[in-house]
């Protein structure tokens, strides 16, 4: 049972490292992520302002990789003009604005009085 635990980890951070390495918004957001932890390691951040900053990131992650998944799938099911996996793609796409809007907000909020 632990085996099989340790199977679905192994795959998960295959995953993980399969996104960073093959899509360019992944980088982007790996690139921006570190900088947040940075920003908020010079600002010593409280501890809530912490967990604002990391729920803003998860989202975004999360989101991303979703949105990266889902259009995968579209992709295998027709590389031709359809109308409803454009809406798909373009409502999951909608989703990553989303959470970096929400993300945008938050280390507005967080940081802006600190650095001012």
């Amino acid at each position: 049972m632990l085996r099989t635990y340790l199977h679905a980890f192994v795959h998960a951070l295959a995953g993980i490292k399969s996104f960073i390495t093959t899509e360019r918004n992944a980088k982007f957001h790996l690139v921006a992520s570190l900088v947040v932890i940075g920003m908020g390691y010079y600002c010593s951040l409280a501890a809530m302002e912490w967990l604002w900053i990391a729920l803003a990131i998860c989202l975004v992650w999360v989101s991303e990789m979703l949105n990266t998944a889902i259009e995968g799938v579209c992709d295998r099911i027709t590389t031709q003009h359809d109308a409803q996996i454009k809406i798909i793609k373009d409502v999951s796409a909608g989703a990553v604005l989303v959470a970096s809007m929400f993300a945008v907000v938050v280390a507005t909020i967080i940081f802006i009085p600190k650095l001012f």
